[in-house]
């Protein structure tokens, strides 16, 4: 496995500072702050060497925009290597400034682009999705939706999704973490320390391998979940649309609601954030994409 730098936590701070304070709320009515998020995000990849598409979603009267980042090569000489996507949405719902929800999440896109810059393995696609917020959200409407679908239709070969969402909060006080059945503090910890990887049943293969990679890079806590749909929350963001797709898909997450009191609220803000955790998220994840690529 390749050496890699460390995820820098000043450079989250800049990227959810931009997003949550510079442009603040993104919802789907502002296409313009959207847009503009866009932007931002494609020249990021692009001085980072890498080659960018962008791909529209249409919401009613409303164009929105993916931007699917590719190792510069490929634009070239199409790789036969069979895809892993590393995603994150953009938008907001339309109250909130989404510091953790989810500029947290693209931080940490941005971050791992920088971390792979030197030799992205073949087959990385990193994705900012649009338009994963209410009222698209898990509908075929979703920017992950028509990204998913559009691989499916191409028939490409997809190794599996890794899905950024909310890996920003953290917190050390017992009973800081809740869940969605009380008797899961049994198993799992009490204190919202840790970074979650969650999935469903038929993506627990998917999981455990995305787990092991992960604790390659940091020491960082990451408690795994594969259950069924009706775990509430267990399918909340575009790793869903994947699943629908029949590709093995999970979600790294500080688990929202469940331990964030300002989830979709004005105070989801950059202050409210533990950078150095969220900068051990993304070195785990570094980590665990050169697992995944190299032992496929």
């Amino acid at each position: 496995m390749q050496d890699l730098q460390r995820c820098d936590p000043a450079r989250l701070r800049e990227v959810v500072d931009w997003l949550a304070m510079e442009i603040g709320p993104r919802p789907r009515t502002r296409p313009d702050l959207l847009n503009k998020t866009r932007d931002y995000i494609s020249v990021a990849f692009r001085r980072l060497g890498y080659q960018v598409l962008t791909q529209p979603v249409v919401w009613g009267k409303v164009t929105c925009y993916n931007v699917i980042a590719f190792p510069p090569e490929e634009a070239v000489t199409p790789t036969d290597t069979p895809l892993l996507v590393v995603g994150a949405h953009y938008d907001t719902v339309s109250h909130s400034p989404g510091a953790d929800d989810n500029a947290s999440g693209i931080g940490g896109l941005l971050e791992l682009a920088r971390l792979l810059a030197a030799d992205p393995p073949p087959g990385l696609r990193l994705v900012a999705f649009c338009l994963e917020e209410p009222p698209v959200f898990r509908t075929r409407k979703m920017g992950s939706y028509v990204y998913a679908r559009s691989l499916k239709q191409e028939g490409a070969r997809v190794r599996g999704m890794i899905c950024l969402e909310m890996i920003g909060y953290f917190q050390d006080a017992s009973g800081s973490q809740s869940y969605p059945f009380p008797f899961m503090n049994r198993i799992y910890p009490k204190e919202g320390n840790f970074i979650a990887l969650v999935g469903n049943l038929r993506s627990w293969r998917w999981t455990i391998r995305i787990k092991t990679g992960f604790q390659l890079g940091t020491d960082l806590p990451v408690a795994r979940l594969n259950g069924p749909s009706f775990v509430y929350g267990i399918d909340f963001s575009d790793h869903w649309s994947f699943n629908r797709h029949g590709y093995p898909a999970a979600m790294l997450t500080d688990t929202a609601f469940y331990r964030n009191p300002h989830y979709h609220k004005p105070t989801d803000k950059a202050v409210t954030l533990d950078f150095d955790r969220a900068a051990a998220v993304v070195n785990g994840l570094a980590s665990a994409v050169l697992s995944l690529t190299e032992t496929a």
